[in-house]
Formats: C-alpha cells, structure tokens, sequence
C-alpha cells in the first residue's frame, strides 16, 4: 500500500475538524514529498536539527510541529519557521520560546503536554505545577506564545481501560483550562497509530500518526 492510499484510508476515518499531524521523524525527506504530494501538510518531527534540514529542502507551506522533547537551547533552530511547539513540559521551555519567537517578531503555537501516563519516564507537566504556573498569569506576559491546548501520551500498554482513563483525564484538564485561555485554546492533542480511534471517542481534535502513514522508520 502507497503512502498515499493509507493517507486516504486514515483520513476517512477522521471526523471534521480533527487534524492529522503525519509523524516523520526518522522518515527521509523523499517520503515526506510523497505524503505532501497526496495532500498531507501537517509534518511532526521530534529533533530540531532533523526537522530544519527537511524544511530547507522540502515546500515551504508545510506545517512543522515538533512533538518530541525539546531542549532550550535547540529552540532557535526552529524558532524561524515552526508552526507549532507540541511538548511544552517546563516553565524554563516556554520563557525560551517566547524570547526566541520575540526575535524573530513571530507568534509561536504551543501545547502543554501534561503527564497523566503511568511511566515516570514520559514527559510533561505534573498538573498541580502547571496549574500553579497558569495561575501566576505567566503566560500572560509571552505575547509571542500562543497556548493552543494540551497534549499527552498515554500509558504504553494492551489495557485498553487504563488508555481510557488517560484520555479521560486529559480530557478533563483540557475543559479545566479552556475557560482560562479563550477561543484559541481549542486543541486536544492524544492518539496515535495504536490507540487514535479510542482518543477520538474522548474529543481529540489533533492525532498524531506515524507508523501507519510511513511504515517502520528508515533510521
């Protein structure tokens, strides 16, 4: 099956208003092209160094989204071009983006990945700091941050009850904190290639899907 042809199967299962995020990291550029020239324009890349080569070389409409950890002093490296910053785990992160972003005269998108998952080792916010954090009115001095949502990871596991109460709990951290941000906060980032279908049962508006796009990675 043609990149293509699962793009087109993927997206016939998405409702309206959900987007795909096409994960490419480790994917060449060439089969980034190929999803491009079937109608794909959203590209999530996990190392900054990787994703500024693809942007150099590849259309210029593409929509990066950086959805792997991400440490301060990579962020100008993206900070010219990037679309959306989707793993903002650390108050030190999101001050480095808005004084990069400010350079550049630009209005960056972020999420807030939360960690709700149960292995320690996943990224993101514990919810009682970020709250805390919100509440401080930070956000409120980065004119060039624009928090668009949440997004996290859950557990990595077969028990469909525990992805659940993950996507459960994201959930309801998203409505705790849309009242606090506005008409722009409107992103609810869960699911991938295993567990996408459930996340949209529990609103997902942003899926983020690699595997079954690009198949296994090339390196």
């Amino acid at each position: 099956m043609t990149i293509q042809e699962r793009l087109h199967r993927i997206w016939a299962t998405l409702p309206e208003g959900v987007q795909l995020v096409a994960v490419s990291k480790f994917h060449p550029a060439e089969r980034i092209q190929e999803a491009y020239d079937a109608g794909q324009r959203i590209f999530g890349e996990s190392r900054p160094q990787e994703m500024a080569a693809k942007a150099e070389i590849l259309p210029k409409d593409i929509e990066w989204s950086m959805i792997g950890h991400l440490q301060t002093n990579k962020v100008k490296m993206i900070a010219p071009f990037v679309s959306m910053i989707a793993s903002v785990d650390s108050d030190r992160l999101a001050v480095e983006i808005e004084k990069q972003a400010a350079k550049f005269n630009r209005t960056i998108d972020i999420l807030l990945e939360v960690h709700v998952a149960d292995e320690e080792t996943k990224s993101g916010w514990d919810i009682n700091e970020l709250r805390a954090y919100i509440a401080s009115g930070a956000f409120e001095s980065m004119p060039h941050v624009r928090v668009r949502g949440v997004m996290t990871i859950a557990t990595n596991t077969d028990d469909e009850q525990i992805i659940r109460r993950d996507f459960q709990n994201i959930r309801d951290i998203f409505n705790e904190f849309k009242p606090l941000f506005g008409a722009t906060f409107d992103t609810l980032s869960i699911g991938m290639s295993d567990d996408y279908p459930i996340a949209l049962e529990y609103g997902s508006t942003m899926v983020r899907i690699g595997t079954a796009i690009f198949g296994q990675r090339e390196y």
